[in-house]
């Protein structure tokens, strides 16, 4: 029965992850506008995503193995080793669109822009798996 929730769960689980990890990298480049030298940096989500769900996938598929942790028990939940992907959305370079003086390539209307839309974005995946539970709930309590 778990697997089956994990599977009705498992990609609004790993959108949420990797916008977290987005937002993350969004923040520190807002963060760091007026570090010199600082270079801006991104994911690209739709390859990240898909990496992560594939690895999420392969994890619910076989759950002895989950990102180094050892499941001692059948009763045991299974878990990774942390919230983001080994090998999955590692950090890029953003492409210089306007360079500063001091060198760093911040962006302060792009990075507003990104930050915002990913924003949009996680609340529209956190209502979309609240409904999922809803309706779960709905259909456990025969209503």
């Amino acid at each position: 029965m778990i697997n089956k929730l994990d599977a009705a769960l498992s990609f609004h689980q790993t959108a949420l992850r990797v916008r977290n990890q987005r937002q993350e990298l969004l923040a520190s480049n807002i963060a760091n506008a007026d570090t010199p030298h600082y270079k801006a940096r991104d994911i690209d989500f739709k390859s990240t995503f898909s990496q992560a769900l594939q690895q999420s996938i392969s994890t619910t598929a076989n759950p002895q193995q989950t990102g180094g942790l050892q499941q001692t028990s059948n009763g045991h939940m299974t878990g990774t080793a942390s919230n983001s992907y080994a090998g999955a959305g590692e950090p890029l370079f953003r492409p210089v669109v306007q360079g500063a003086v001091d060198g760093n390539t911040v962006d302060m209307d792009e990075e507003r822009n990104a930050y915002v839309d990913n924003s949009i974005r996680y609340e529209a995946s956190l209502t979309m798996i609240t409904g999922q539970i809803k309706k779960m709930l709905t259909a456990i309590n025969g209503q």
